[in-house]
């Protein structure tokens, strides 16, 4: 193996802004700001997510950002500010590199993910997908 994951996450750590959950808070309710959940369903069903978080699960985020691709997602193309975040600040982390390096350029990743921002008292609000009532 060239590079393994750990490699991988020092060069994003190195490249992408981190902020303390603390930090993201501040940003909540921002109408520039957009919270990228990038966990996927069984994890957003379990441990509820950030108010207001827009989910792009890992596996799709490439294909949603880029604006040739047939599965693209109209809200990675408008000028806000991304902020990303997983269960625990890992793959959030590649996931922020990854972004900015397809051109996102307001963009960070939160330290921890949400275990560190439920550490931190703050808010989380149940995930309902839009296929169940």
């Amino acid at each position: 193996m060239r590079k393994g994951y750990k490699a991988m996450l020092d060069e994003a750590m190195q490249a992408i802004v981190t902020l303390t959950p603390e930090q993201a808070a501040e940003h909540l309710n921002k109408p520039d700001v957009v919270f990228v959940d990038i966990r996927d369903p069984r994890e957003l069903e379990r441990d509820g997510l950030i108010p207001g978080s827009f989910h792009a699960t890992r596996g799709m985020l490439e294909f949603w950002i880029d604006p040739e691709s047939p599965y693209h997602k109209p809200v990675f193309a408008e000028d806000k500010r991304f902020i990303f975040y997983c269960a625990g600040g890992l793959r959030s982390a590649l996931a922020t590199k990854t972004a900015q390096d397809m051109g996102l350029e307001k963009i960070a990743h939160i330290h921890g993910g949400l275990s560190e921002w439920k550490k931190a008292g703050l808010p989380v609000q149940d995930w309902k997908p839009k296929d169940k009532k």
